[in-house]
This record gives structure tokens, C-alpha cells and sequence, in this order.
């Protein structure tokens, strides 16, 4: 069993707490929607947009923060987030109305853009090999499970307190993170590299528009100017910022990462798998309290399964990755996640959680727990070390959109209603998600062992 420096075991504390804050944040929210909308007012749309409005930023502004990273230093940057977050969700908790609450989350995700990159960039400039491959298992037990747990602790806070102790759960992992980051006193060298600012707005904006369109195309149609001027306007600047990233000398986004062929397909899984988990992550959150009548802590505790399997399996299957190679737990546990989503479709109007749902959350949950380290092993292993932290964002930012698309296509997967037809056609939608998931894994990944990876093609 491969064991920890002491200096490891703070560097994979550091990276766990500072990732596991923009996770739990961005998975809390989920049973807290219901409350929200009763309180400030809103409907779904309202409701996609106080998610949204997080990952937009989240999304967009994580592949500069790859990038400054790298440039200015990773505790640095690091430190800077921490702060930011935690000023950011006192206003959200503080929130009189939607508008306030949806630009503080969206400075949420600002601020959460720089923390997920620096933090797993740690470990993979302090380690390599076995030791780095487990220490990614470590790393995604503890961050995914922050995901699965935050509904539970977002309907005891919901239920008991308010929903706005939701969004202040984060704040003493963001002290303790601080004091840590203070004890391990790494000195770093900053490369001093330039950052494309303009490219990163133009990647905010271009995402912002496409979002806006989908998510209000249900209240005004497609041919409304406002929808499709925007969601043109919207893709016309995501050219731009590829045309820039092709052309430039420092992208934010290196196309010729892209040449590598497990980081190319394996980031190609990851759109589909984390699309799959944010939308199984949504529907269940809201579902559970609006269509089945379960309190916001009940609907929190259906996820607790899936948390309790990635705990106790998820370093385990870090390390068989590392030994035998990713490919065949990377299609394998998107396979079994694809049949757990599909036993949702029992869900029924007499509800019963313990025949309907929970065979599905312990199915998924096994398949998830095989899934995500093994995942993340593939997709940075394949990149040189120096290039960790634009390699790490490049992969989180994927995952990212993943969630803030499925979420923007909500009303449309769902039928314009999450009654159980519409979660009986989201259950679906989540199945062939994964599914694709693990046939993507199987055709493009080819390593098969834990191996220093070949340089990386530069522009």
C-alpha cells in the first residue's frame, strides 16, 4: 500500500478542503432551490438560473485561472480564491432578491474558478507515478463526496434553519484551508507567464449568451430577437476565442493539448459523464421535494448511498487505475452508472424511495466510485508535469459546462415540467449520458499503466 510524506498528507488536505468548497457549494444549492423559489420568488427558470449563474463564471474563468496559476503560483492564487469565496457567499446568504442572489453567485463562481485547478495542481507537481495516482484517489473521494453530501446538509439547514445558512456552510473549510496553507509554507517560482485576459472574457461572455438562450428560449421561443440574437451572439464569441487560442502565443485553452490522445478522448468522457451527474444531481434535488412530497433534509439523505460507496471505494480504484491502467474502469463504471440511472424510470406516482430510488443510488454510486479517480488519472497523467495546472483546469472547466449545459436544457429534456414525466424522461436522458460516457472511454483511451507521460506537443 503505497503511503504519504507528512508533507503529501497536508498537500492532498489543502487540495481536498480548497476543492471541496466550489463542490459542496455547487451541489448544496440543489435542495435548497425549492426554498429559494418560495422565498424570493421564481420558478424553474428562476431555479436554473441561481445554478447557472455560478457556473457560468465556474466554467469560463477556471481556464484563465489554469492559466494564472501556473503564471503567478498555485498557493497564491489559491489563497486569493479562498478569500474571495468566502466574501461572496456572505452576500449571498444575505440576498433580499433574486437579482442580488444571482450576481453574488455569480461572484461565487468567479472566485470558486480559482481554487479547483490551483488545489489538484498541487498534487500533481508534488508527486508522480503510483503515489500521485492514489493521491488522486484520495483527492476525488473526499471532493466528490462533498457533491453527494451537500444536499443532505442542505436540507438539514434548509428544513431547521434557512436556506441562506446554505451558502454559509464554506466558511470554516475556507479558514482551516487558510491555516493550512500557511503551515506548509511552499516556496514557489512562478513562471511569470502571460495571461490572455481577453480571451477569458470572451469565453464568460460567449458562455453567458449561449446560456441565456437556452435557459429563456421556454418563456419567449426561438424566434424571439432577444433569444436568438443572444444565443448567436453568444456562439459567434466562442469562435472568437478558439480563432485566439489557435492563433495566440499564451492560451488559455492550448489546442495542442488536444494531440495527446488519452487527454483528448478522456475529456470527451468527462463531458458526458459530468453532464450525466449534473442532471441526476438537479432533477433529484427538486424532484424529491416538489414531485414526491419529501422534506428538503429526506431529499437530501437519498444521495447518502452514493456518498458512503465513494468513500469507501474511490481511493482503492485510484490505485487499481494506477496498476492495471484507467481504460477499463473508465467504460465499465459509466456502464453501471447508466443502469442505475435507468432503474429511476420505476419512480412512481405511489411513491416508495426504498424500491425506487434507492437501488439506483447504490448502483450508481459503485459505478461512480470505479469512474472518477481513474478518470482523472487518464486525463492529467497524459500531460508533463509543468503543464499540470492548465491541464487540470482545461478538464474541470469540460466538467463545468458539461453541468451548465444539461442545466440550461433542462425545461427541454424535461418536457417544460419537472412532473414524473419529466423525470422519467430525465432519468433517461442521464442513462444514455453515461452510457456514452463508457463507449467514449473504451474507444479513444489507451493507457495502460501508470507511466510518466510522453512531452506534450506544444503550440
Amino acid at each position: 500500500m503505497t503511503t504519504f510524506t507528512p508533507t503529501q498528507r497536508l498537500v492532498i488536505g489543502i487540495a481536498v478542503l480548497a476543492s471541496f468548497v466550489t463542490f459542496l457549494d455547487g451541489t448544496v444549492v440543489n435542495v435548497a432551490l425549492p426554498a429559494i423559489s418560495r422565498d424570493i420568488g421564481g420558478g424553474l427558470t428562476t431555479q436554473q438560473w441561481v445554478v447557472d449563474a455560478y457556473l457560468i463564471p465556474l466554467s469560463a474563468l477556471i481556464l484563465l485561472a489554469g492559466s494564472a496559476s501556473d503564471a503567478y503560483g498555485r498557493v497564491r492564487v489559491m489563497r486569493i480564491g479562498l478569500i474571495a469565496f468566502g466574501v461572496a457567499s456572505i452576500v449571498v446568504a444575505a440576498a433580499p432578491e433574486p437579482i442580488t442572489l444571482i450576481v453574488a453567485r455569480a461572484a461565487q463562481g468567479a472566485a470558486g474558478a480559482l481554487l479547483v485547478p490551483s488545489s489538484l495542481a498541487l498534487i500533481m507537481s508534488a508527486m508522480r507515478g503510483s503515489v500521485q495516482a492514489r493521491a488522486i484517489g484520495v483527492w476525488t473521494a473526499f471532493t466528490t463526496a462533498a457533491q453527494l453530501v451537500g444536499p443532505l446538509l442542505g436540507g438539514l439547514f434548509v428544513d431547521y434553519l434557512s436556506w441562506r445558512f446554505v451558502f454559509l456552510i464554506n466558511v470554516l473549510p475556507i479558514a482551516v484551508t487558510l491555516v493550512l496553507l500557511h503551515r506548509l509554507g511552499m516556496k514557489e517560482e512562478p513562471q511569470g507567464a502571460h495571461v490572455d485576459w481577453v480571451s477569458g472574457a470572451l469565453c464568460a461572455l460567449g458562455l453567458g449568451a449561449v446560456v441565456f438562450a437556452l435557459i429563456e428560449q421556454p418563456n419567449f421561443g426561438w424566434e424571439h430577437p432577444v433569444v436568438w440574437v443572444t444565443g448567436v451572439g453568444g456562439i459567434v464569441l466562442l469562435g472568437w476565442f478558439l480563432v485566439r487560442q489557435r492563433r495566440g502565443s499564451a492560451p488559455l485553452l492550448p489546442l495542442s493539448l488536444f494531440r495527446v490522445r488519452d487527454f483528448a478522448w478522456g475529456n470527451l468522457a468527462t463531458l458526458f459523464i459530468y453532464a450525466a451527474l449534473s442532471l441526476n444531481g438537479f432533477v433529484i434535488g427538486v424532484y424529491l421535494q416538489q414531485g414526491a412530497g419529501l422534506s428538503a433534509t429526506a431529499a437530501g439523505l437519498a444521495s447518502v448511498p452514493m456518498t458512503i460507496l465513494m468513500i469507501l471505494l474511490s481511493s482503492r480504484a485510484g490505485g487499481w487505475a494506477g496498476r492495471f491502467g484507467p481504460r477499463i474502469f473508465m467504460t465499465v463504471g459509466p456502464l453501471v452508472m447508466a443502469a442505475g440511472a435507468a432503474l429511476l424510470v420505476t419512480v412512481a406516482g405511489d411513491f416508495d424511495y426504498w424500491w425506487q430510488v434507492l437501488p439506483a443510488m447504490l448502483v450508481m454510486g459503485v459505478g461512480l466510485s470505479l469512474t472518477v479517480a481513474p478518470l482523472t488519472a487518464a486525463v492529467l497523467g497524459a500531460i508533463d508535469s509543468s503543464r499540470s495546472g492548465i491541464a487540470s483546469a482545461v478538464n474541470n472547466a469540460i466538467s463545468r459546462v458539461a453541468g451548465l449545459l444539461v442545466v440550461a436544457l433542462l425545461s427541454t429534456i424535461v418536457g417544460g415540467s419537472l412532473d414524473l414525466g419529466g423525470f422519467h424522461q430525465a432519468a433517461i436522458v442521464t442513462s444514455a449520458l453515461f452510457a456514452l460516457g463508457g463507449v467514449v472511454s473504451w474507444i479513444g483511451i489507451r493507457r495502460n499503466r501508470t507511466e510518466d507521460p510522453a512531452p506534450t506537443p506544444q503550440p
